[in-house]
């Protein structure tokens, strides 16, 4: 892509945030986009979210699980920004009209307490880290989920440059050591309405939640960025997405880890 188109599609996603009008696929309207092209893409749509007095507060990290990768035919996770007016307080009433079509997942959140940059092991993520919390990810699509023309369905690169699908975070209010949790094996259920709709455990990331990190850290370098103290980084789902049309109340139960709860007006 060049430097006008990519500016062109990050005004698109924009103008389709703000009007909640959903945008054409971009794999379709510029069908030799690639990866640095999605990133770029990316790139220029949160830098005009911060020159309108936004905030980096940290990373989000999708795609994860091998089911997702295979679904789109790919070998490696996507990462997004996390800016400070996506962030909701846990139990949150999430405002009707907020988002196109939301979506929520459940997941592990890394509070950073160091720097992390480049090739890290996960001893280093661990000592960076000052604590992890339970977490629910809100997704949100502001790029059509298929081809009105073609049926084509979105791609891996309309993923990226629409920030990775990310719209916000409910933090849970526990704070806990990744020392001394096995992360593996925390999980969640995951209710709408009451209903139990999925359950999941941290291994469903990577194989552990902190390998997540380390993949990410090591991404950024690609594109001068690093993860900075103070930030959140989502770690990844461990659970598939489920849809939140209005009315829709939202129940993780991290079990010792307590609650994430919210809902949609």
């Amino acid at each position: 892509m060049t430097p006008d188109e990519i500016d062109e599609a990050a005004q698109s996603l924009l103008e389709a945030e703000e009007t909640g009008r959903q945008t054409g696929l971009l794999s379709t309207a510029y069908p030799t986009i690639t990866m640095d092209d999605a990133y770029a893409v990316q790139a220029a749509l949160v830098a005009r979210k911060i020159a309108a007095g936004r905030r980096v507060i940290g990373w989000k990290i999708g795609l994860t699980s091998r089911a997702m990768q295979q679904a789109l035919g790919i070998t490696t996770p996507d990462s997004g920004v996390l800016l400070d007016d996506m962030l909701f307080a846990n139990g949150a009433t999430i405002p009707r009209g907020r988002f196109i079509q939301p979506r929520i997942e459940a997941e592990i959140a890394f509070v950073m307490k160091a720097p992390l940059k480049g090739a890290v092991t996960r001893d280093d993520v661990l000592a960076a880290t000052d604590h992890v919390a339970p977490a629910i990810e809100i997704l949100d699509t502001r790029i059509k989920r298929t081809c009105p023309t073609t049926g084509q369905p979105r791609r891996i690169f309309d993923t990226i440059a629409d920030n990775a699908a990310n719209a916000g975070i409910i933090l849970g209010n526990g704070r806990f050591d990744p020392s001394r949790e096995d992360l593996r094996r925390t999980g969640a259920i995951v209710s709408a309405g009451g209903v139990v709709e999925e359950t999941g455990l941290g291994a469903g990331v990577l194989g552990d939640p902190v390998m997540g990190i380390v993949w990410l850290s090591e991404r950024m370098t690609q594109y001068g960025q690093s993860i900075e103290p103070g930030q959140v980084i989502l770690s990844g789902s461990f659970i598939r997405p489920l849809e939140c049309p209005p009315g829709t109340g939202i129940d993780a139960d991290f079990g010792p880890w307590g609650h994430v709860t919210c809902r949609f007006d």
